[in-house]
């Protein structure tokens, strides 16, 4: 059996020991770095012709990095957001190998300095009431899939909780015996936040819990969520129930649901939502568990009824009042010589 290259020890102990223990990274962090470096060993192998098993650090420098997240902009169609979360990964392993590769440093140094592009900000896409309620309409209620459906979607809508939160779900986050209802959530950076919930949301949530009895002391730690198998839904599990409600709600008025409807966009709608509603934004802030307020402000620029309602109640009349009779028969003198010009 051949040895493994030292990229490939270096790698597996980033991704297993160090980004888990060391930095008590997120698991949905880890996947999304080890597909990046799946992505770069696709890199060298197709485009640099250097096989996996050939792959090793002298091959990890800033010149094969800066090629990559080029490939991946013009062959993957990937925009600028992508390309700086993939360098981003390049970065921690490179910050890793620093004390690990010592020898390298000064080309570990060379990939962390490479500059992330701007990113244009995007105006936040989002649903209206009317098509929200559209939306929660579809599920077929007498059917227990359907109650399942409907106590998922309706807690994505409730809560503005991201889909790999809802995801991880259990029936000991919940609190909905008596008031104030509200779930808790681990969100990013293992940071856990309480949610308040709404008592119609909560009427849903207990006719689903106790027909799949997930009250009971053995359930309390099974997935909330589940799919026929018992185990927890994926992300792309609860896209896939989004998708087909949404196809569904779309026939009934296409105005509704323009453009592709993400579980993101679900987020995106509770923070709109709440800012017209007059929330402040450090509580929509704790919320949706951004953790700067400036996060959440890009949903205050996105709302231009509250930017003409600011500009409304700033307004000072700085122009004289103008009587709607006209001024200019007052002026003989003007008259006459408009007069004049016949």
């Amino acid at each position: 059996m051949k040895e493994r290259t030292d990229f490939a020890k270096q790698i597996s102990r980033f991704l297993t020991t160090y980004l888990p223990y060391e930095r008590s990274v997120s698991n949905n962090t880890i996947k999304s770095y080890s597909e990046t470096f799946t992505q770069f060993v696709m890199y060298m192998r197709d485009c640099k012709s250097v096989k996996v098993e050939k792959l090793s650090l002298k091959h990890f420098t800033k010149d094969n990095i800066l090629g990559f997240l080029s490939w991946i902009i013009s062959s993957r169609n990937c925009g600028n957001a992508t390309r700086n979360y993939r360098l981003s990964a390049f970065c921690s392993f490179a910050k890793y190998l620093q004390y690990k590769e010592v020898g390298g440093i000064e080309v570990w140094q060379a990939i962390m300095s490479i500059p992330k592009l701007k990113t244009g900000e995007k105006p936040v896409e989002y649903l209206s009431v009317d098509a929200v309620k559209l939306l929660l309409a579809q599920p077929d209620v007498s059917t227990c899939r359907g109650r399942r459906d409907l106590a998922l979607l309706s807690l994505m809508c409730d809560t503005g909780a991201r889909v790999q939160e809802i995801c991880d779900l259990i029936p000991m986050s919940l609190r909905i015996e008596s008031e104030p209802f509200s779930v808790y959530v681990i969100g990013k950076g293992k940071r856990g936040r309480t949610i308040p919930l709404l008592k119609e949301q909560v009427e849903s949530l207990r006719i689903y819990m106790k027909e799949n009895f997930l009250f009971s002391p053995e359930k309390l730690q099974h997935p909330l969520f589940y799919n026929c198998r018992h185990e927890k839904l994926t992300r792309a599990g609860v896209t896939y129930i989004l998708d087909k409600y949404v196809d569904k709600a779309r026939k009934e008025n296409p105005a509704f649901f323009t453009g592709h409807i993400s579980c993101h966009t679900l987020r995106h709608t509770k923070a709109m939502h709440l800012l017209q509603a007059g929330v402040i934004l450090h509580h929509i802030r704790d919320i949706l568990g951004h953790s700067s307020v400036m996060t959440t402000e890009i949903y205050a620029r996105s709302d231009s009824k509250q930017k003409r309602e600011a500009i409304e109640r700033a307004y000072l009349r700085l122009s004289p009042n103008i009587e709607s009779e006209n001024l200019w028969e007052k002026d003989k003198g003007l008259l006459e010589e408009l007069m004049s010009f016949r």
